[in-house]
């Protein structure tokens, strides 16, 4: 079993107002990986990830950054911790190099122009180092914040929807330096609701939901397991209506009668396929394609948010 960098036993958090942000979350994130916290708008993503950064405080539980506590160690666990909040907060009228050199310097650290520079031209910010951070595109100043959180060379990293509302340049510039750091032995925990973001780079997946965790897996396994195998069967000539004799597998005929959908369950020790198409050629269906594909993570998610929405209280 992998380490643990952060553990997290018990939390909850109650506003004065009555609202249950958190239900007691239990959650041990492995050194070295990439943990998407999944979940819609409100599930409670920011409230947790603000948590373990020491901004907010929790109502119980307890949570250890590399074996210090956050609340009783608050300094020896803020510069092991990078945070790129969502919403884009850092002085205006700053140049890029002296907001992120400021930053270095508020976690205690010596400055080291190396460092900042090298930042600065893995974002792709280097050419823009004297410029005035409100002179900025909405892209730039989002890769300033992440300058900023790496500043302090933390184990830690924590970006909340570091994605949210930038191009598709930035996202693949995003994704690729989440690997180098991961590669170089950083810790990422990044909350989404772009399940793409999640399928493409997380090691683990966590899905919240009303405060509440509702599920941690390994991603692949997790694709594995929920992920539902879809069969289309692209017919010879189209169906005005399924006939009664396929009325015991749950289709859909699609594409204006000319295509027949079948979703299975690629696990179970029978799947229904053989004998689907063994009956369809008993009634005279011929078909002149048949392609298979599995159910993304978008689909596994919506699945397990609709299920439990639907659920007693």
């Amino acid at each position: 079993m992998p380490e643990p960098i952060v553990e997290i036993k018990g939390l909850t958090k109650t506003y004065a107002s009555g609202l249950q942000a958190l239900k007691p979350i239990n959650l041990a994130i492995h050194k070295g990986e990439i943990f998407a916290l999944l979940g819609p708008n409100g599930a409670g993503k920011t409230t947790l990830i603000s948590i373990v950064c020491g901004i907010v405080t929790p109502s119980s539980g307890r949570i250890t950054a590399a074996g210090y506590d956050i609340q009783r160690q608050f300094r020896e666990t803020r510069r092991l911790i990078g945070l790129v909040p969502q919403e884009l907060t850092t002085d205006m009228f700053e140049t890029v190099w002296a907001t992120v050199n400021f930053s270095r310097g508020l976690f205690g650290f010596p400055p080291n122009m190396a460092l900042v520079e090298r930042i600065l031209r893995d974002l792709s910010l280097w050419e823009k180092r004297n410029d005035k951070i409100m002179t900025l595109s909405g892209g730039m100043k989002r890769r300033v914040m992440i300058a900023k959180a790496l500043s302090h060379e933390p184990k830690i990293l924590f970006l909340d929807e570091p994605t949210a509302g930038v191009d598709v340049e930035l996202r693949r510039d995003m994704w690729e330096l989440v690997r180098e750091l991961r590669a170089s032995g950083v810790t990422v925990i990044l909350t989404t609701h772009y399940i793409d973001e999640a399928e493409e780079m997380a090691d683990r997946v966590g899905v919240i939901n009303k405060g509440e965790l509702i599920l941690v897996e390994d991603k692949t396994a997790l694709m594995k397991k929920l992920g539902k195998k879809q069969l289309t069967l692209v017919l010879s000539e189209p169906l005005a209506a399924l006939p009664p004799g396929l009325s015991e597998w749950p289709l859909s005929l699609r594409n204006g009668g000319h295509e027949i959908e079948f979703n299975f369950d690629a696990r179970a020790e029978r799947t229904g396929v053989p004998s689907l198409l063994r009956r369809m050629s008993d009634l005279g269906i011929a078909f002149k394609d048949l392609h298979t594909s599995q159910s993304s993570l978008e689909e596994i998610f919506i699945n397990l948010v609709s299920t439990r929405a639907k659920e007693p209280a």
